[in-house]
């Protein structure tokens, strides 16, 4: 069986597929975009059932379109809002989404959300289509956009959920679910538990209940009675949600996020934590007695750019902290991000 960490090597089909990445021009990560079309070929005698290969042709389609849609506002935070395709406009939770919106775009950010009615609707209304992706999803029955970003070029739409969902994670820096059926649930769930699990960055998650409901809190007590009770979570992993029902709130929750903290990413066994602010020698002093439990060896301590960091351009300039995380304790991680912003 291939090993994926270690590929045959055919001089001669490198050799050619070298000459068709010059044949294009070239471009962005050749040495990438040649295992690609390695792979490719290989289906040729790997996969003979026509629909399973027309998965992953769709799929890298729809990947490649949505990276390219969104690199231009790389540089821009943005929040994806999930809740019900079906709360009409007269319901309070349909604008708190549009209050939320209007309120973070006023803060600088882009909004991500679906491109049918109800929340998703609710969400460009509040940002307006100058600052917001409508991510549709192609359904059994016919779904089309809604009006305020059926004809905007932030406008893209799936065929599969995965390579949805996917998008919608890898370009958010927070999420907000309003309340929602099994497709709010699902994203929510998965949302925590690539966050959990270190498959996703660790970013603020707010569940909006409506004034005086129980959506979110009821929700709570389950995950609290049933879920942490059993020990099927860790007491930390609460951590990586918050329930208010206040939009305010929310937005302020969500930008404090990042009022020191800019990013972090793994370099080897090394976690790297890029801030706005260098930290004082006695606030890193606190952070390695906090936090020891989560540190396998050595101490936190202030860090020059690593040299990947540099080959990729990663906020070469920004102060970092590094340490040997234990790869396990997401959530008391996240604790430590609420440290380093004085939360």
């Amino acid at each position: 069986m291939d090993r994926l960490d270690k590929p045959q090597v055919d001089p001669e089909l490198k050799r050619r597929i070298q000459e068709l990445i010059t044949y294009k021009g070239g471009g962005y990560n050749p040495d990438l975009v040649s295992d690609i079309i390695d792979n490719a070929l290989k289906l040729l005698t790997d996969v003979s059932v026509r629909g399973d290969a027309r998965v992953i042709q769709t799929a890298v389609r729809e990947l490649r379109y949505a990276f390219k849609l969104f690199e231009p506002h790389a540089g821009t935070r943005k929040v994806t809002i999930f809740g019900s395709a079906r709360t009409a406009p007269s319901k309070q939770e349909y604008q708190q989404a549009v209050d939320f919106a209007r309120k973070i775009a006023d803060a600088g950010w882009m909004v991500i959300t679906g491109a049918g009615p109800g929340i998703m609707q609710a969400g460009h209304e509040g940002a307006g289509p100058e600052r917001s992706f409508g991510a549709n999803i192609r359904l059994p029955w016919e779904q089309s956009a809604n009006p305020v970003i059926q004809h905007d070029k932030k406008l893209i739409t799936f065929k599969y959920f995965f390579t949805r969902k996917l998008t919608f994670v890898r370009n958010s820096d927070a999420i907000v679910l309003f309340p929602g059926g099994f497709g709010t649930m699902d994203e929510g769930y998965e949302a925590l538990t690539l966050m959990q699990t270190g498959k996703s960055r660790i970013m603020p998650l707010v569940l909006m209940d409506r004034p005086g409901g129980a959506y979110w809190k009821t929700w709570d007590k389950h995950i609290r009675e049933h879920l942490l009770r059993n020990g099927l979570i860790s007491p930390e992993d609460l951590n990586l949600y918050h329930i208010t029902d206040d939009p305010e709130h929310a937005v302020k929750f969500i930008t404090r996020f990042y009022r020191n903290y800019h990013s972090m990413r793994f370099v080897r066994d090394l976690l790297v934590i890029r801030l706005q602010h260098p930290p004082s020698q006695p606030s890193i002093d606190a952070l390695n007695e906090d936090f020891a439990d989560i540190i396998t060896s050595g101490k936190i301590r202030i860090s020059e750019t690593t040299p990947e960091e540099r080959e990729d351009n990663q906020h070469v300039d920004l102060p970092r902290i590094c340490f040997e995380f234990n790869k396990r304790d997401y959530g008391k991680l996240r604790n430590m991000i609420d440290a380093l912003n004085g939360v």
